[in-house]
């Protein structure tokens, strides 16, 4: 939790520093140009990729298998076309990373690998009962002690 909120404070000023960083390169013009280029070509690879990325999960399910690969794509594709619509310049190389296959690939796996270990560690809770999910089965046979 306590992540999430440094990004959200350090996102948008490491943001501004770029757009500053780029202005003093290549003029105020060209970077508003380029930070509004990416705004239609978000929303171009959200329809293309994610329609792409819809049939392949169609696929998947007709063919009766394991929709993971397909479901983390559509993912990978819905937030890159966010990314490239926000204004700014490292959301756009993060999001046009996500929407080419071979860093996409790539950022799938570890996306899959930290599901994977989340899910471990949720599931592996020493002392919990399987059948108790939310952790609040006590044992009848064992008195309470009084306080």
């Amino acid at each position: 939790m306590l992540i999430a909120l440094i990004l959200l404070i350090c996102w948008p000023l490491t943001e501004l520093y770029v757009a500053i960083r780029v202005a003093e390169a290549i003029g105020v013009l060209a970077m508003i140009v380029l930070l509004i280029a990416s705004w239609p070509l978000g929303t171009w690879a959200l329809r293309s990729q994610g329609r792409a990325a819809w049939r392949r999960l169609g696929a998947a399910v007709a063919g009766r298998k394991a929709p993971g690969r397909a479901v983390l794509d559509g993912a990978l594709v819905l937030v890159g076309g966010v990314l490239l619509i926000v204004p700014g310049f490292i959301s756009d190389l993060v999001g046009a990373c996500a929407l080419c296959r071979p860093t996409r690939g790539l950022m799938r796996k570890l996306l899959a690998r930290d599901i994977r270990r989340r899910l471990v560690v949720r599931a592996v809770v020493p002392g919990a009962r399987p059948d108790d999910i939310d952790s609040t089965a006590r044992d009848l046979g064992q008195p309470r002690l009084r306080q």
